[in-house]
């Protein structure tokens, strides 16, 4: 009953973030109008796949997916779409370097996330009742992970050129960004969500985000709130290709 319940909820924001993500596939059509190639940091269950597929000509997905839980969906999903032609499936993490870490997989999936929960946390307190779950130990679980840099992963791939990274995971874009530190001029944009509840301990603030992008020639041209959460979502532009922003 209550992962019924839980459905519904992700259905329900779902429904009201398709209105937020017009506004933002809007703006991106006009910037991205050739083949792209994308990287989907924090695939979840393919929603972003499905999405950007529809409206944009996509030449490649990387999909990063740390859960295996998660990541067994998205294989499905994925296939379901016919989309395993042009999509590059990786089961484990993207952070500032190469190791081992672990993963708070959480009952309402999408919030899984690698840094530590706020357990004293009112937003926190406030969700697990929205979500009829009665303790931490209920929507929590502690999963084994690998964890890549993009750094590393481009090398390895022989990845000359990025259209656009999204960032999805849960307070650790900031170690995903560090661990873009060699290629940040191969990137044209960078789309991230952020959080500004402190339900999950991520040790730094958007000022440190904006930081490391601004120091590498990017700029912020995008910003939208979501629906019923204390999150924004962010578009920054590197400005070494000049784009239009009209």
């Amino acid at each position: 009953m209550k992962d019924i319940y839980i459905k519904l909820i992700r259905y329900f924001l779902g429904f009201f973030d398709f209105f937020q993500q017009k506004k933002l596939i809007s703006f991106l059509k006009r910037k991205l109008k050739k083949e792209i190639i994308f990287f989907d940091i924090g695939s979840h269950h393919g929603e972003t796949v499905k999405l950007f597929n529809k409206y944009f000509d996509i030449k490649k997905f990387h999909c990063f997916e740390a859960s295996p839980e998660n990541f067994g969906i998205l294989e499905k999903r994925i296939k379901s779409f016919n989309l395993l032609g042009i999509c590059d499936l990786n089961n484990f993490g993207v952070g500032s370097e190469n190791s081992n870490s672990f993963l708070n997989q959480t009952k309402e999936t999408s919030s899984s996330t690698i840094n530590k929960i706020n357990t004293k946390s009112k937003y926190l307190k406030r969700k697990l009742k929205v979500l009829k779950i009665s303790n931490l130990e209920n929507y929590i679980k502690r999963i084994p992970i690998k964890i890549i840099s993009l750094d590393y992963y481009l090398k390895n791939n022989n990845i000359k050129f990025i259209d656009l990274i999204k960032v999805d995971t849960e307070g650790y874009e900031l170690e995903v960004l560090k661990g873009l530190s060699k290629n940040f001029n191969k990137v044209k944009f960078i789309y991230f969500e952020h959080h500004y509840d402190d339900m999950i301990d991520k040790r730094y603030t958007f000022s440190d985000i904006h930081h490391i992008l601004k120091t590498n020639n990017f700029k912020k041209v995008f910003k939208t709130k979501m629906f019923f959460r204390k999150s924004f979502e962010y578009v920054y532009q590197n400005d070494s290709f000049n784009l239009d922003l009209s």
